[in-house]
């Protein structure tokens, strides 16, 4: 199948041409500003399937809106009469397009010009009026408030909020995307005359502003946000694709001794924390218990032992581990325990506990093995 995409290098549009190509999707005319004109005519000849994304939304005069939003759809319909290509047709629009604004107007122009176009050649098209679209690559502080908030804060740019109550209708670009390819293969989401994206999310300004300051903050918290709910898996996704290139990594407080180190590297409320502990050859540490806390440790390289006794029993109880068999011990309330480095090398442990660390109630109790 070959498909024509224009607007080929707009967020929208560079989204879609990479999952295409990802679900292996080869024949694809990518079509953009910077492109020769005369690739229109080659690219309407041969397209099977034309995605329409092609369009301004802000631009240098108001009078920009209907010349490329209407215009563009125009100059692509009437290639594809030329060439008698009635493939099917899909369109980027708006929900402005119910608006009386400039670029509502544009938009809606465009939707009346398809839908003629629809009548007289008897193509199928497909309109989308889409809300604001949120994800990677889209370009901040142009016209996408998620975007900028992301980059601005992200980069310690100030932001400006005018009323964080104003309600906001997002879809997730991959939900837009996923959309489209169903478009494509003739799977398309309809309500009445036109195709929508499934998935919304409604939320307000404030919110969104006090998501992004909060995965800001994560790191210092070593927290990870509650990924559990959708809107914020996905804002949390954008705003790390707006990672400023130097400020990938960020640095864990290790505590070090003459026994090695212990690193704590993610905390939860509710699915406990995570932390790395280094041991030196011959080294033991723990000799403690629990009342209710609960641990796993996971040994990612070199070899040790992990012991156990029952606080009211002298049996003790081995787990002998190693880096070379991954394996998960689970450390039960009630039982004193201790882990030793056995080998010639550092000991390296994956600890998790199911709660973070509170030295005000520690739930930690000092008994020998």
């Amino acid at each position: 199948m070959k498909i024509l995409v224009t607007g080929a290098k707009g967020f929208i549009g560079k989204n879609l041409v990479a999952e295409l190509r990802n679900r292996k999707y080869t024949d694809i005319f990518e079509y953009y500003r910077d492109s020769n004109p005369s690739l229109l005519d080659i690219y309407c000849k041969e397209a099977d399937f034309v995605f329409h994304l092609a369009g301004v939304n802000r631009p240098k005069e108001q009078s920009e809106f209907m010349e490329c939003n209407f215009g563009s759809t125009s100059a692509l319909l009437n290639t594809l009469k030329k060439h008698k290509n009635n493939c099917p047709v899909m369109m980027s629009s708006s929900i402005q397009a119910e608006l009386d604004n400039p670029y509502g107007k544009s938009k809606k122009a465009g939707e009346n010009l398809l839908f003629d176009y629809s009548k007289e050649t008897g193509a199928k098209v497909l309109i989308y009026r889409f809300p604001n679209v949120f994800g990677k690559w889209c370009r901040p502080n142009y016209n996408s408030a998620v975007a900028t908030f992301c980059y601005n804060i992200a980069h310690d740019l100030p932001i400006i909020v005018n009323d964080p109550s104003v309600v906001m209708n997002l879809v997730y670009i991959d939900d837009v995307v996923n959309e489209l390819i169903n478009a494509l293969e003739g799977k398309e989401n309809r309500n009445g005359d036109f195709c929508e994206v499934p998935i919304v999310h409604t939320i307000t300004l404030g919110e969104i502003v006090d998501l992004i300051y909060s995965f800001k903050k994560s790191r210092e918290e070593l927290s990870i946000p509650n990924i559990s709910d959708a809107v914020t898996k996905k804002l949390y996704s954008t705003y790390l694709s707006y990672l400023p290139k130097e400020q990938f990594s960020y640095e864990l407080k290790m505590n070090v001794d003459n026994r090695g180190s212990f690193t704590e590297f993610i905390k939860t409320t509710d699915r406990g924390q995570v932390s790395v502990n280094i041991s030196k050859p011959g080294i033991t540490k723990g000799n403690h218990w629990h009342h209710t806390k609960n641990e796993k440790f996971l040994v990612v390289s070199g070899k040790g032992v992990i012991r156990f006794r029952k606080t009211d029993s002298e049996e003790i109880i081995e787990y002998f581990v190693s880096g070379d068999k991954m394996e998960v011990v689970d450390i039960p309330p009630g039982y004193t325990h201790n882990i030793e480095n056995l080998g010639d090398t550092d000991m390296v442990t994956i600890m998790w506990a199911n709660e973070p660390f509170d030295p005000e109630k520690p739930d930690t109790y000092y008994l020998e093995v």
